[in-house]
């Protein structure tokens, strides 16, 4: 990674035409996958990527450039060029830089994945590819996935900052399709963590593929849902993307900096049932969206959105913390040196209540039971959302009867907050990918399982 010489007449240089602070983001990164597709290896993928991005505040104005040609010409070219955009060029200013060091390391590796034979890792795609391939002879097709991610990073800032971290990530992918006639159903699993191949001594291969299979093979013979309002109770894990999409992205400064937010200058207010805490946890031992950083250098922190209902906190980064006059939250990530960062989510979840499951499901007297949740699309402005349920179950007189497709949840995130009066105790989490102005990044969703007392139901006639 660049030395602090090199970066403090990059940063000196960024200054020339009245910026009042820059920054360096430095990356250096090695990612694998493979996939498989019906027992046979379809692709193996190795690559690296390097890049240095630069990044100039003046005021509420902000510039951004990369450049993947670390010589300290190019740097200087590209930090110069930069700035131009902001001003005319004038007097360099003097960076002190100082050494910052992660003093914990939250997500320690036992087996970096580099360290790792191909091999080992196709035999772990292999034993999900047999369990979920042996699950029913209506299992027609099967895609597995593995991939690994080590990224180093180096940033540095006209405030003294001077920090490296490291950060490794590996994950899994089950796809199960179950078929019959002209009809197919599809089940996903995808555990990751922020840890190298022990990974693999945590969670089962099998088990996942089992259970890709088990809700593939269900769908394929469940009935149709039927559409209305009705009281619905959403499961623990994946279940929590409904709040990470209607309305966590309503409470990054992304959107609630410009007001394009239905939560902007609420803090204190009541916007969730009482029975909802809400928190966004960066700091959870390696767990998927976890880091030592975030990638304007801050700590990660456990930020509390919600408490009891009560709005606490926004996750905020520095350009929007300027605009808001609020400190960082160390909330600030991106994809990669090619995107400038903002405020995205980590570990973003509905904590724990004291309802129990059992409960939870016989209180609900003609309902429907959301066991997993799949994709959706959500206005960010407004907060109206459209989810499709994976796999759901009708509920008649407080027990779980036969399970329903095509089903979906229509709403809007701030009404779905005040709407939810039971949450459980059995608080879990799941991995995915989120998408925003600064990438693709990892995150993980999660909840107990919550009732929602009401919401329209959406579903499709039987033919």
């Amino acid at each position: 990674m660049i030395s602090k010489q090199i970066a403090t007449q990059v940063l000196e240089k960024c200054l020339i035409t009245g910026g009042d602070f820059a920054e360096i983001f430095e990356e250096d990164c090695i990612t694998n996958t493979i996939g498989l597709i019906d027992s046979k290896i379809e692709n193996v993928l190795g690559g690296r990527t390097y890049g240095i991005g630069i990044r100039i505040f003046k005021g509420f104005k902000s510039v951004y450039a990369y450049t993947n040609d670390n010589s300290l010409n190019s740097m200087l070219d590209t930090a110069y060029k930069a700035a131009l955009a902001l001003g005319r060029a004038g007097d360099e200013k003097m960076i002190v830089l100082n050494n910052s060091e992660i003093t914990t390391n939250i997500n320690p590796i036992k087996l970096y994945p580099h360290s790792v034979n191909c091999q080992d890792k196709i035999n772990i795609m292999k034993k999900a590819y047999r369990s979920a391939k042996e699950y029913s002879s209506d299992i027609s097709q099967v895609k597995i996935s593995y991939s690994d991610k080590e990224q180093n990073v180096l940033i540095a800032n006209t405030e003294g900052l001077y920090v490296e971290d490291s950060r490794v990530r590996t994950r899994l992918g089950v796809t199960s399709v179950a078929s019959r006639a002209n009809e197919n159903q599809t089940g996903f699993e995808g555990p990751g963590a922020c840890k190298g191949f022990e990974l693999f001594e945590d969670i089962d291969p099998e088990y996942y593929g089992k259970e890709a299979s088990r809700v593939a093979y269900t769908m394929l013979n469940a009935k149709n849902c039927p559409a209305g309002q009705m009281t619905v109770a959403i499961d623990n894990g994946f279940g929590g993307v409904i709040f990470h999409e209607a309305c966590g992205h309503s409470l990054e400064a992304t959107s609630v900096a410009k007001g394009n937010s239905v939560f902007t200058d609420k803090i204190g207010e009541q916007i969730a049932s009482t029975k909802v805490t809400a928190i966004d946890d960066g700091t959870l031992t390696n767990h998927w969206g976890s880091a030592n950083i975030d990638d304007e250098g801050n700590p990660t922190k456990k930020n509390v959105l919600i408490e009891n209902g009560i709005l606490k906190s926004y996750m905020i980064d520095k350009l929007n913390g300027r605009r808001m006059n609020k400190s960082a939250t160390g909330s600030s990530r991106r994809q990669s040196y090619k995107f400038a960062p903002t405020s995205r989510m980590t570990n973003t979840y509905i904590d724990k209540g004291t309802d129990k499951v059992e409960d939870i499901i016989k209180s609900i007297d003609n309902g429907l039971y959301a066991k997993k949740m799949g994709g959706g699309s959500v206005n960010p402005v407004t907060g109206e959302f459209n989810f499709a349920v994976a796999e759901g179950y009708l509920v008649k007189n407080g027990e779980i009867k036969e399970a329903v497709r095509g089903a979906s949840l229509i709403g809007k995130g701030s009404d779905v907050l005040m709407n939810i009066d039971m949450v459980g105790d059995n608080l879990a989490q799941a991995q995915g990918m989120c998408g925003s102005s600064s990438g693709s990044i990892p995150t993980n969703v999660g909840q107990p399982m919550i009732r929602v007392k009401e919401i329209t139901v959406g579903g499709r006639s039987e033919e």
